[in-house]
């Protein structure tokens, strides 16, 4: 079985969390209906501020999956040679 690398762990770290989050949402909604009803803030109710921190949670992960992949990246200096070039 092959390794698995550390970016494809933190992906499915990330992808868990969000699940986590998307899946509450959806048992919230099919067997809470009335709490997803209430209007905790501005008159709009609780499944659509839900809905707004899904959307912003996907982007912050996205976001931290980005700059930790890129502080894991290895660096090269001089950049990359092409395959008739000497290194």
């Amino acid at each position: 079985m092959k390794k698995i690398g550390s970016n494809v762990r933190l992906g499915l770290a990330l992808f868990a969390i969000y699940l986590l989050l998307y899946g509450s949402f959806v048992l919230l909604a099919a067997f809470a209906p009335k709490l997803m009803e209430k209007t905790p803030l501005a008159g709009v109710n609780l499944a659509v501020w839900y809905g707004f921190g899904l959307i912003v949670a996907a982007l912050v992960l996205a976001l931290v999956y980005g700059w930790i992949c890129r502080t894991n990246a290895p660096h090269e200096e001089g950049g990359h040679a092409s395959a008739g070039e000497p290194k």
